[in-house]
């Protein structure tokens, strides 16, 4: 066994000549535990909250969509769509068009954003799933539905159980003069709705689903489209994809992937989780103080033992290994101490969800925490952790020459 080694692990677990050493040893290990501790819980949550956000956009935006570069519309005869279809990993291709509106719904009004969609967006989507109220329906042979954000259906105060008040959907015609009267000015029609959906309060307050061809009709559209939505298979490569479709469309659109979609909301998780990681390693250097506190005092209480080590031959060096091994000793059964009560801590609240949101009946999407552990989580604030007790041992360690030790002399 490695001699400094031995004589740290020794100095550990064997009794001081002081009591108090022993407890600032423990204090110092607690310390660090609850450093690493707090570091991997924090970091599992926001693990969850990444999960779950990405996961509730998931269904609304698209793996990916098409743009036009320039306007708001584009041809849908512009974009070579046979050959697009045929790239493998892709599922389906919902063609969209969005379009602000004012909806009415008995004495109640609002500015939504209309989303047309054509057939099959219900799988492609998943918005299904999101339905807190009533069920996903768009189009029942020939009549259509419309699905309301459930902030929308709040504003607008709508019953789905009332059969007899539609919903009033009005855009303004196309070049049409408002000189004319308001029923010359705008075109309308009127929808019932078949449910409402929960994700973000962003899209919830503003989105209302409906059919493809309900909303052609009342902008009196043919080809135009504002996008198209593009599922693919969970195995497909969709970088590769991406990039291909990139080539197909062409300069005149744009296309983005999930991410880019959100690319601020995304940025700004990533940022706030890093934001606290720095501040808990901040309080988690102020705890390693500790193992400063507790080398300096040791090496004071073992002074005879150094002065023995040093009549038998050990070198400078030599010492300083051993009091180096002692903070690094220190520092890992923190670390892994943490570590370990950390995982048990984030496994209980996913087990059980102990800590929760809200109250038992609120109307968030989840009732507890969300907590994701993630092996990079733990290996980041190991590292971080040893690195920031050793540079701690190092202090002390060397400048054991400057401690006052009697009679010994290191140099």
């Amino acid at each position: 066994m490695n001699f400094p080694f031995y004589i740290a692990r020794r100095y550990l677990v064997s009794k001081k000549s002081h009591n108090i050493i022993h407890v600032i040893s423990g204090i110092s290990i607690v310390g660090v535990a609850i450093g690493a501790m707090a570091l991997i819980i924090v970091l599992s949550v926001f693990n969850g909250f990444d999960k779950l956000v990405m996961s509730l956009f998931s269904s609304f935006n698209p793996n990916i969509q098409i743009t036009a570069s320039h306007g708001k519309t584009f041809n849908l005869n512009s974009l070579p769509l046979d050959q697009i279809r045929k790239i493998p990993g892709i599922i389906h291709i919902t063609e969209v068009i969005e379009e602000d509106a004012l909806m009415k719904y008995k004495d109640n009004q609002c500015i939504v954003t209309i989303k047309g969609v054509s057939e099959g967006y219900k799988t492609a989507s998943g918005l299904d799933t999101m339905i807190v109220e009533g069920n996903f329906l768009l189009e029942d042979g020939e009549k259509d539905f419309t699905i309301l954000g459930y902030g929308v259906a709040g504003t607008l105060g709508v019953n789905l159980q009332d059969y007899l008040n539609p919903v009033s959907v009005f855009v303004p015609r196309r070049g049409a003069s408002f000189t004319g009267g308001f029923e010359n000015a705008f075109n309308s029609e009127v929808i019932f709705p078949s449910g409402f959906f929960q994700i973000q309060y962003e899209i919830d307050v503003k989105y209302a689903i409906m059919p493809l061809r309900f909303v052609k009709k009342i902008l009196e559209y043919e080809n135009e489209r504002t996008s198209l939505e593009i599922d693919l298979a969970k195995e497909a490569d969709q970088e590769k994809i991406q990039k291909r479709i990139e080539i197909l469309a062409g300069k005149n659109f744009i296309v983005k992937n999930r991410y880019q979609q959100q690319e601020i909301l995304y940025k700004i998780m990533v940022s706030e989780k890093n934001y606290i990681f720095m501040i808990l390693t901040l309080i988690l250097i102020i705890a390693t103080f500790n193992v400063i506190g507790t080398l300096s005092m040791l090496i004071l209480d073992k002074k005879k033992d150094i002065a023995v080590l040093r009549s038998m031959g050990a070198g400078q060096q030599l010492i300083r290994r051993i009091f180096m091994y002692e903070g690094a000793l220190i520092t890992l059964i923190g670390a892994l101490s943490g570590l370990i009560l950390g995982a048990i801590v984030c496994w209980i609240q996913i087990r059980f969800g102990l800590v929760r949101l809200g109250a038992a009946d609120s109307t968030f999407i989840v009732n507890a925490y969300p907590v994701q552990l993630q092996v990079a989580d733990f290996v980041l604030v190991f590292f971080t952790v040893m690195t920031i007790g050793l540079l701690a041992a190092w202090y002390p360690v060397y400048n054991i020459k400057k401690i006052h030790l009697g009679q010994i002399k290191l140099d």
